[in-house]
């Protein structure tokens, strides 16, 4: 199936293009940008009409989808797919725990909950969706509502993508872009009209759900400068502070994911724990921990019926459709950006770990956040009825401010909340310009640094249009609406996620099976075995065993390959020598031994008589997967062939359980 695996599937150029993505969706973000310019009374009641129409048709739509990404997600973790390594059997995780944690978290919430961690679940004691308000039920429910909406169904939608991302690009050598994904439903298609649509589906998405968090963002700014220094929350204003925040986010864009997005990923971590810490040490702190405890317990215990509620029976006066369909469109919407940027960054990790990670992680980290904030907001409106309710249902952005006065040293807390939301503001504008250029350019690693600052721009001027033509009613609906096309991606991206894994449990299995008689009969002696054991080759006697028993092996199994109908072919530097046979539509077989290096400073060094030597040689055996970690050196003409054709034997098992 996968005919492409150790294939060219890009153009050679780093620095490439790929206009049939680049045009239309620039060009549709473009036509957007100029009828909500020009015809802002229209745009307004399109939005209203299209809100209507998604919420009033498919919102059942939406849940039962991400009931089956999250029950997708979790499958995954239990089986035997999660030992799967996210790229080749020998890759290593490119960043430690910590820095992987921090970058996918600041793109995956950041903004959201600095601006909802207040006032959400306060508006929810205020007005739940059904019964009374302001007593203690509604409290209780206010938190589970919040939990839902932010907890593991959020992050099962980033994990979907990321995941199939990740598998397809590092495990199977495809580009890094949406349209790779469904590969095994529609082969080589991905590389035309089709994949065109998807990677575009994938633009517009990540665009719209990238500019509703830097709405909710600069309205945040605006209150916080309103509240420090009386600057006036106004629409004009809030142009002018996203114009400033593009600027930052292009000039981190430009210094790169290492350089700009990794660094500022972690300084939001640091100052989100910072100020949570100040609230839970200066508040009512064992009263908040026990709030979180008994939160999750009943997060946990009712999730599976509000995963499936409509409000089929009841009447919620528009409350769906403002926060439940919302939120679903938001994180769907968000997903390819943040799918591509944490698939860019999990490289190396195993499925369960890259699951377990993205799942569970930043989720409880998200139930601590709103536990402390939002139990702390309910705690001094229950005590102080109308106290920061009043604010909330007026103007919501100045909700954390106010917030903050309840607390030691509101100044400071406030500028330092303000600093948050600007990087949490940079963060996500930069990552998303970063996946948005990655996907118009065909998955390239380093596209044109033009296209990354278009995008970055793009991305200002789109929150700023949707602000003046509707406020947080256009943010709302551009997330909801551009969410659906994606959404039915998405499942036949699970599909197509089964058929890979599938396909990767046959190989599983026919890597697994025991050598042939004949082929066990003709491995090294004991004697031989331990000799190898023993002794550390260095550089000249690693590379004369290429040219004396692997380069011969090798040549003499691709001309007999050839002499039999297959298309074999044999490569060779001064460190590896390999060879392919193609299998046309299905996978090729691929065996290389390759010489690596380690350091040998601290080993007494046999076999040779120089005792300067500080490196030492294996010939390791790397098939298509990746690096098989074991050394061939040592091995004679005939015990190389015998080498390869075991796992030539293993291959053909593996595709007579794929026919």
């Amino acid at each position: 199936m996968f005919s492409r695996l150790f294939k060219t599937v890009l153009h050679p150029d780093t620095h490439q293009i790929c206009f049939p993505v680049f045009l239309p969706a620039a060009g549709l973000v473009l036509l957007f940008v100029a009828y909500c310019s020009l015809f802002q009374a229209s745009a307004n009641e399109l939005f209203a009409w299209l809100q209507s129409a998604v919420v009033s048709r498919f919102g059942w739509f939406y849940l039962a989808s991400v009931a089956v990404f999250v029950i997708f997600c979790l499958a995954l973790i239990v089986t035997r797919y999660g030992d799967i390594k996210l790229g080749q059997d020998h890759a290593q995780p490119e960043y430690s725990f910590l820095g992987w944690f921090s970058m996918l978290f600041s793109a995956g919430m950041g903004i959201g909950l600095i601006f909802y961690g207040v006032a959400e679940p306060l508006l929810h004691y205020i007005a739940p969706p059904v019964g009374s308000g302001n007593n203690v039920a509604a409290a209780k429910q206010a938190m589970v509502i919040t939990f839902f909406h932010w907890g593991f169904s959020a992050w099962a939608v980033y994990g979907v993508v990321g995941l199939s991302l990740a598998f397809f690009a590092y495990r199977f050598q495809l580009p890094l872009t949406v349209r790779s994904t469904l590969y095994p439903l529609i082969g080589d298609r991905i590389y035309g009209p089709i994949g065109h649509a998807v990677d575009v589906f994938a633009v517009l998405g990540t665009l719209f759900g990238v500019a509703t968090s830097m709405g909710f963002g600069v309205l945040q700014i605006n209150a916080g400068l309103h509240y420090l220094l009386g600057i006036e929350q106004d629409i004009w204003v809030q142009c002018v502070l996203i114009a400033i925040v593009t600027v930052i986010a292009t000039l981190s864009v430009v210094m790169g994911l290492d350089s700009g997005i990794k660094r500022l990923s972690q300084i939001n971590v640091y100052l989100a724990v910072a100020l949570m810490l100040f609230v839970l040490f200066t508040g009512a702190t064992v009263t908040l921990l026990d709030d979180f405890v008994q939160n999750i317990g009943a997060y946990l215990n009712g999730f599976v019926g509000r995963t499936f509620n409509l409000y089929a029976y009841q009447e919620t006066h528009g409350w769906l459709p403002q926060w439940k369909l919302f939120y679903w469109g938001w994180w769907i919407s968000w997903s390819p950006f943040v799918g591509v940027f944490i698939a860019r960054i999990s490289k190396g990790r195993t499925i369960r770990e890259f699951i377990a990670g993205v799942l569970f992680v930043p989720a409880f980290f998200t139930f601590l956040w709103m536990s402390v904030f939002g139990n702390s907001a309910m705690n001094i409106e229950m005590q102080s009825p109308g106290a920061l309710s009043d604010i909330i249902q007026s103007n919501l952005p100045l909700s954390l401010y106010y917030f903050l006065q309840y607390f030691p040293w509101p100044t400071f807390t406030s500028i330092l909340a303000t600093v948050l939301i600007v990087t949490f503001f940079v963060t996500s504008a930069d990552s998303g310009s970063l996946v948005m250029d990655t996907i118009t350019s065909g998955g390239v690693d380093h596209p044109h640094t033009w296209q990354r600052v278009f995008w970055a721009v793009i991305e200002g001027v789109v929150a700023a249009v949707l602000l003046v033509a509707g406020g947080m009613q256009a943010l709302q609906t551009a997330t909801i609406v551009s969410a659906f096309p994606f959404l039915i991606v998405m499942l036949l991206m699970v599909y197509s996620l089964m058929k890979g894994l599938n396909q990767e449990g046959v190989r599983m299995d026919a890597a697994s099976l025991p050598p042939t008689p004949a082929l066990a009969n003709t491995q090294l002696s004991w004697q031989d075995r331990l000799h190898a054991i023993m002794a550390f080759p260095v550089r000249k006697d690693a590379q004369t065993f290429l040219l004396d028993s692997v380069l011969p092996a090798l040549r003499a199994i691709v001309r007999e390959l050839k002499d039999n109908g297959i298309d074999a072919a044999l490569k060779r530097s001064p460190y590896e020598i390999s060879m392919c046979a193609d299998y046309g539509d299905e996978d090729d077989f691929y065996y290389a031994v390759r010489l690596v290096g380690y350091d040998a400073s601290d080993i007494q060094l046999t076999g040779t008589d120089d005792n300067d030597v500080v490196e030492y040689f294996r010939a390791e055996v790397h098939l298509a997967m990746g690096g098989q970690d074991y050394d061939i050196l040592g091995y004679t003409h005939e015990q190389v062939i015998n080498d390869v054709l075991e796992q030539y034997d293993r291959h053909m098992h593996y595709l007579h359980g794929l026919r």
